[in-house]
Formats: C-alpha cells, structure tokens, sequence
C-alpha cells in the first residue's frame, strides 16, 4: 500500500513539473474550439456553438471543485466578473465534477457565473487536458473570440491571477496596438 500511495503521488507530481508552456494537441491559438456541449451546475443546457456570433467566451478548466487552488480560482473570477463582462465576455468553468458537486461549490462560493460538469472527461479530452492517470482536467484556461477561434491559450494558470490574466489578455485582444505607436525601449 505504501509502494502504491508512493508511486501515485510520483505520477501527480509528474504531471505537475512535465514543462507546461507547450500548446495543447487538440486547442491551438488561431484554430476553431472544439465542441464543448455540457451540464451546468443547474443542469441547464451550454454548448458553446449556441455562443457563435454572442461575444467572446472565457473557458477555465480546473481539477477539483472546493479545493484550496480551485477556490481560490473561482472567488477571484466572481470578484472580476464584472470587467470580464465589460470586455463582453461570458466566463465558463470546467472539471470533471459531477453537476450536484458543481452546484454546491457554485452555491458555497457565491459564484455569478457558468460551471460546467464533464464528469465523463469528453470535453477535457477533446480540449486536450486530461491529466494522465487520474483523468481530471489540468488547470488551462482558454479565450475564444465571437467566431468560437480560440485567440488565447493559458496552460501556466495562477490560480490567484488568472482572472487578472483573463482581464489584461482580453484587453490585448480587443483592443491591440496600432502599427507605429508601440512603445520602443
């Protein structure tokens, strides 16, 4: 049992230290999203198709609803929801929790946004994030433009400033400097 528990946390740590900033297989800058047709934590309907031509759509994927990290995420994303909503942008969250788990992370932490329940792992397949082995999605978070083209890719999530990061890359897209007024060093 100790060999066991000992060759497990080497496996998490692997998919934690194997270098991040290298482009999903599937999800790439540039390219259309994959399909993401799942449950919220109300057990409505979402499939990300249905946003074409509605504004741009932030995707997070997290691993584990209520952990420390996760929440940490999810606050810090209902704390800026309202810049992220003046970019019009419609946050979305994602892991592999089941919908009743969703909702109660949902309801516990105030959230004033979208989480999503892919407790068969298809979209974080098909997004390219599946952890190895334990099969819960890594923590990435995706920025797709109204013509569902992903325009930014974030495997290197902070928890703590992703939603920063959220706010600032949107910006960039929106709005990316004009030719000639860059600021030289």
């Amino acid at each position: 049992m100790k060999a066991l528990r000992c060759l497990l946390s080497c496996l998490i740590s692997f998919t934690v230290l194997v270098p991040l900033k290298t482009a999903s297989a599937q999800v790439e800058e540039g390219k259309a999203a994959p399909e993401l047709k799942l449950k919220t934590q109300d057990e409505k309907d979402f499939n990300l198709a249905d946003r074409k031509g509605l504004g741009w759509t932030v995707v997070y994927f997290y691993p584990k609803a209520d952990s420390p990290g996760c929440t940490t995420q999810a606050c810090a994303f209902r704390d800026t929801i309202g810049k992220i909503k003046a970019k019009d942008a419609v946050l979305i969250g994602v892991s592999t929790d089941k919908t009743a788990t969703q909702k109660a992370f949902h309801e516990k932490n105030r959230l004033n946004f979208d989480l999503l329940s892919d407790a068969k792992g298809v979209a974080t397949k098909a997004w390219g994030i599946e952890t190895p082995i334990i099969g819960v999605a890594k923590r990435w978070t995706f920025i797709v433009d109204k013509d569902l083209v992903v325009r930014s890719v974030e495997p290197n999530v902070d928890p703590a400033l992703d939603a920063k990061w959220t706010v600032d890359t949107l910006e960039e897209l929106q709005n990316p400097p004009k030719p000639g007024t860059e600021d030289e060093p």
